[in-house]
């Protein structure tokens, strides 16, 4: 079965975005984007919400025509225009690139998608992670933890969130980003405590 990945870049005090959404403070360069593309390219889909898609959309359809950006931007352009897309909204009336805009999670739908053949798929938008780990649909967590302290901004997991996790692999980069890399742990069964 094909497995969901949520696939994030956090600063190191857990943040996905700045404030005012600002992602100025990523460190991707050449070495971590070229194992982006390389890890990428095995996937099936992109899974994201609205604003993760606009975002995408408004750059990499035509970033491999600007010879000012890095080969391997240039590259992970046609890796994302020919990557399957679907986008989670209820207000975004079309998508275009490989896209299809599906307005409700479903999880039985999700768990069908899953059980199709193919790699792996990529879940991106905190918003709709955060409603894919509520509903128990991803299956690995992909944490790149930039070495930047952001002060605040948006959360990755909000307040409520409780998951356990098994980390299977840690791996640093020469510019200081660290990817952690969690299977979500089976639920465990509940324990009586006796009273008195």
């Amino acid at each position: 079965m094909r497995k969901i990945i949520l696939w994030m870049s956090v600063s190191l005090d857990g943040f996905f975005a700045g404030p005012d959404g600002e992602l100025d403070w990523h460190r991707v360069d050449d070495e971590l984007h070229q194992h982006f593309n390389d890890e990428l390219r095995r996937m099936s889909a992109f899974l994201d919400g609205r604003r993760t898609y606009e975002l995408m959309a408004d750059f990499w359809p035509t970033a491999d025509q600007d010879p000012g950006n890095s080969a391997p931007s240039r590259e992970f352009a046609g890796i994302w225009r020919d990557m399957p897309k679907i986008v989670y909204s209820r207000t975004l009336p079309r998508a275009d690139w490989n896209s299809t805009v599906v307005r409700e999670v479903v999880p039985e739908e999700v768990t069908a998608l899953k059980a199709q053949p193919g790699g792996d798929m990529v879940l991106g938008g905190a918003d709709l992670a955060g409603t894919f780990q509520r509903l128990g649909l991803i299956d690995e967590y992909r944490i790149y933890v930039h070495p930047v302290v952001v002060g605040r901004g948006r959360p990755l997991f909000t307040a409520d969130a409780r998951l356990d996790l098994r980390l299977v692999e840690s791996r640093p980069f020469g510019n200081g980003v660290v990817l952690l890399r969690y299977l979500k742990e089976p639920a465990r069964p509940a324990t009586g405590q006796a009273d008195g």
